[in-house]
């Protein structure tokens, strides 16, 4: 079952790290496997509800969102995107700038530090975005409570996320990017590209949302409408058979899966731009991360199982929090890759062990989940 789920992705793996020792050397290796890390780290959760989805719809859709997805998510929202950032923030076209990866690399290392500025703050306000709306949010299950809990209180204010990320971009482009980092170690004030950019990446985000909101909205009216057929069922004695979503509410459905997975999909590649500049180690590496993913909703929904560690949403959503600083802090102060990868690493490691001391201590009390909110240790 392991095998037959992630034999690909296995497969994958081994050639694009093979890849990246005959690219680079072993520090591009260390690399690659630090964003397949953080890819798939950043995308459990992305898996989750995908799988929670797909579970829903028949099979030839099944089969479309894992072939047609897979393709989307690796070659467009991986490979094609990265290039783009990069092509407009330096003012270049994506085939030069793909050109120049390669035939001109420190050239192309200086264009993309001088344009870090811009990626930066445009990335770093998406990520505090995705961050602060989680924070924010009123969970069931809350892993670090004494954080979770007053904030989930002053996330009922209205806007408070926008407000708060406005605030953060405004300090930022009076400190950092008055003496933005460009190549050979000079500085330079880019108080007022931080400020497009990160306005940019706010309205993305907000873009973003307003789409997934849309077609979830989509997929609550066809779920309505299902019950409104089974209690019509029942009140008549007609017999209703359970149907997999087929036709055009799975098209939907399809069309809503991709555009979550590419919001989940800008913070990997965003995020990516905090460890390396490099197009073909940041294809490589979330590349790899991608193929995990979409092995993880296979798996779990040939389970049955979508949530056993709980905290890993935490974990994973902490984890875009930290790369949303460290991306705002570059702008001034260059950080090492090995020390931006490992944070989020970390994070999610934390986040799994609590999860499985739950899940113990659970069992230990005899398994009855009923009050998710009971004071369950979780390693914290």
């Amino acid at each position: 079952m392991l095998l037959k789920t992630f034999g690909w992705s296995f497969a994958i793996t081994a050639l694009g790290l093979v890849a990246a020792v005959l690219y680079g050397g072993w520090e591009a290796f260390g690399v690659v496997a630090i964003l397949s890390v953080l890819e798939i780290s950043l995308s459990f959760d992305n898996a989750v509800v995908n799988a929670g989805i797909l579970k829903k719809m028949n099979a030839f859709w099944q089969k479309i969102f894992l072939t047609v997805g897979v393709l989307i998510a690796v070659f467009g929202m991986r490979l094609v995107f990265p290039v783009v950032i990069v092509a407009i923030t330096a003012k270049i076209g994506p085939i030069e700038a793909v050109d120049l990866s390669f035939s001109q690399p420190e050239r192309y290392q200086e264009l993309v530090t001088d344009a870090h500025p811009a990626i930066a703050a445009f990335g770093g306000m998406f990520l505090l975005m995705i961050f602060l709306d989680f924070i924010f949010e009123d969970r069931d299950i809350q892993w670090l409570r004494w954080i979770e809990r007053p904030l989930a209180k002053l996330g009922k204010v209205d806007m408070l996320s926008v407000c708060i990320a406005l605030i953060v971009l405004l300090v930022s482009a009076m400190t950092f990017a008055t003496q933005a980092h460009q190549h050979g170690g000079a500085h330079a004030d880019k108080a007022e590209t931080v400020l497009l950019a990160g306005v940019a990446g706010l309205i993305t985000y907000l873009i973003v949302g307003g789409l997934s909101g849309y077609f979830e909205n989509k997929l609550e009216e066809e779920e309505e409408r299902d019950h409104e057929a089974e209690e019509e069922a029942r009140k008549t004695g007609k017999k209703l058979s359970a149907v997999a979503l087929s036709g055009k509410a799975a098209f939907f459905m399809f069309l809503y899966l991709e555009v979550l997975d590419a919001s989940f999909s800008f913070d990997g590649v965003i995020g990516a731009f905090a460890i390396t500049n490099e197009i073909v180690l940041m294809a490589l590496g979330l590349g790899i991360g991608a193929m995990y993913v979409r092995s993880l909703t296979v798996y779990l929904v040939r389970q049955g199982t979508l949530d056993d560690y709980v905290y890993l949403e935490h974990g994973a959503h902490y984890a875009i929090g930290a790369l949303s600083v460290i991306l705002l802090v570059t702008i001034q102060y260059q950080i090492n890759e090995i020390i931006t990868g490992l944070v989020g690493v970390v994070l999610i490691g934390w986040s799994f062990w609590s999860s499985v001391r739950r899940n113990k201590a659970l069992e230990a009390g005899g398994g009855d989940d009923s009050d998710s909110r009971a004071e369950v240790p979780s390693g914290v």
